[in-house]
Order: structure tokens, then sequence, then C-alpha cells
């Protein structure tokens, strides 16, 4: 079993280049190893265990996805960002090797809220650490959603779709949404509307143990978690939105600093 295991996408050379060069590194200095692409799922993929440490090379749909991996096995991961901004990612490029040696030899992992998903007719709950969301099915026409949070009805929204963060995911869609930008360290859970059509704009805050059913009042409507639809729902079909039972382990760089990141999305924004 390899001591690290850095993923990245088959088409990102610059990440693979930079796996090969770290991985020398650390190979003269006792370490096993490996490189794992997201995008090929053959059976001799390097195995993933509690023990490994999941280095994401990429941007932040490259961290989403490995976090997925890690999840799955307990693995911690270290988020680098090869892309521009990141608002997820806190390792530069120029730093990894640096920032790879402390995570093994020191630790520093920090347990983030996870939202699982429970579909109709799915009893096995699915993975996401960003957003979920119940969008409209067809361009040019709206989704209806009723909202509960746990069996207490509260709004009803007509919207382009409505949807549930984390506090990792609430500088995501969640942000570009209008929702509020949450402390990484609270443990709750945003629904925001997303266009909203007639009603309240505003994001309800609930706390991180409690479970949100998002019920579609239309005919079509779609579920996406972090950006892949996961399922659809027919009137009157209800996806449950719950944290995770198990929480992701990201390793802290100590670099990561929300109000810089916030300022410099805000400079690249009007650029």
């Amino acid at each position: 079993m390899a001591d690290l295991v850095f993923t990245t996408f088959k088409n990102r050379s610059d990440a693979i280049v930079l796996a090969d060069e770290v991985s020398r590194q650390l190979h003269h200095e006792g370490y096993t190893t490996a490189v794992r692409l997201l995008d090929d799922d053959t059976q001799d993929a390097p195995p993933i265990s509690a023990d490994t440490l999941v280095v994401s090379l990429g941007g932040d749909g490259t961290f989403l996805k490995s976090a997925r991996l890690a999840h799955a096995h307990g693995a911690r991961i270290l988020a680098v960002n090869l892309g521009r901004l990141g608002f997820l990612l806190s390792v530069p490029s120029s730093e990894v090797l640096e920032d790879v040696r402390r995570a093994l030899v020191t630790p520093s992992t920090l347990e983030r809220l996870a939202l699982e998903i429970v579909l109709p007719n799915d009893g096995i709950g699915q993975f996401a650490l960003n957003e979920v969301v119940v969008e409209r099915a067809s361009v040019g026409h709206m989704v209806r959603v009723r909202c509960y949070v746990d069996d207490e009805e509260f709004l009803t929204y007509s919207a382009d779709g409505v949807l549930v963060a984390s506090p990792t995911g609430s500088t995501g869609y969640n942000f570009s949404a209008g929702g509020p930008v949450v402390d990484r360290e609270l443990d709750v859970m945003v629904l925001t509307p997303i266009a909203p059509h007639f009603t309240i704009d505003r994001s309800i805050v609930v706390g991180g143990r409690r479970t949100i059913r998002l019920v579609s009042q239309s005919r079509g409507a779609v579920v996406v978690a972090d950006g892949r639809t996961v399922g659809s729902l027919t009137a009157g079909e209800s996806v449950l939105v719950r944290p995770s039972a198990q929480r992701v382990r990201v390793e802290d760089s100590h670099r990561y600093r929300l109000g810089d990141r916030l300022r410099e999305g805000l400079r690249e924004g009007h650029a």
C-alpha cells in the first residue's frame, strides 16, 4: 500500500509531471507513492487505505472527485492548486514537496462536514462535499420545490433550483446564488434558492445534525451533487440531504485564509 497517492485527470500532463518529480524525491526518503488517474476505472488502479495520504493535483473539480475517493476509504486529502483561484485549494504547486513532507511527518487534519444524499428507492446514501441541487430538468422552465427541515415544513420555492450547501461548499454555487459564506469550522448546512420567482430569496442556515427534505412539486427535476447528475425526481418525490456520518479528512496546510480567497475571487470576477 502506497504512503501517498497523487490524483489527477489524464489530460493534466502538468500534474503528472509534478507527481513524478515529487515521487522521485520522496522515494529517496523511503516513501512509496503512486498516481491514480481519476478518469481511469481500471482494476489495477493503486489501492487506497485509511493510512494513505491522497494528494489532489489540479483545480476544484479535481479536488471534489479526489475527496469523494478519499472519503470512501477514510483517507486524508491534501489539496494542491494547479488552477487559477481554487477556493477549495490551499497548497501552491511550488510548495508541494514541503507540504507533503509535513503532512506525512506531522499531520494536521481537519474534519469537514460532508453531505449524504438519499434518493427515492435508493437506500444507499451518495456523497457530496460542496452541495446538492434540485434543479429544473429543461431550459425555460422553473422547478417548484417544497422544503422540510426534519419533519417541519419550511418554504416552497418556484425557482431555477434549490441547493443545500456544506460550509466547504458555501463559497461555490451557494455563493454565486447569493447565499452566505460560512466558516468551515461551523457545523451547519445552508439552504439557498437559485433565482427564485416571486418568493423569498434569503438563505436558511440549519444545524449540521438536521435532515433536509426537498420535495419536487414539478413533473421533472434533476438532482445534482458537486456538479454531477445523480438522479431525477417526478412530482411528489423527494431527496433527503443530511450530514454524512463520516467527515472528510482534509490536511491543513495552514495557508488557507478565507478573507484572502474572497478578495482574490472578487478581483478576478471584475478583471
